[in-house]
């Protein structure tokens, strides 16, 4: 008997992957690099500066979501992601966007949730 095969991410693949600290999206450093956030690169500029990735994303979150269809599912509705791209989301993150980023968000009228579910309105 065959065992049915793991949906769990490999561990050498994990410990390279981080969660966006605006939108939740998970992503590997070197995608982040490469390409930034699907969802908030005109905000956070992750594209190509390293130091950006370690303060706008984190290593530490819970749970993950794949959403395949953001706009007809119920789960990236409960997660606020059914406006954001395909992908992975995390359920929580860990951690707040840097200061600068939630000055950047107040001066175009965003209120900032933070993904940590502490600020569940």
């Amino acid at each position: 008997m065959s065992e049915a095969p793991s949906a769990i991410i490999p561990p050498t693949k994990s410990k390279h992957l981080r969660a966006c600290l605006l939108c939740s999206i998970i992503q590997t450093s070197t995608d982040f690099r490469a390409i930034g956030c699907p969802n908030c690169e005109e905000i956070l500029q992750l594209k190509d500066n390293p130091d950006r990735i370690l303060a706008c994303t984190t290593s530490y979150y819970d749970g993950i979501i794949a959403v395949i269809d953001p706009e007809s599912s119920w789960v990236a509705r409960w997660q606020r992601t059914s406006k954001y791209a395909r992908g992975m989301y995390a359920v929580r993150v860990k951690g707040r966007v840097p200061e600068d980023v939630e000055a950047e968000l107040d001066s175009r009228g965003i209120k900032y949730r933070p993904r940590d579910q502490t600020d569940q309105d």
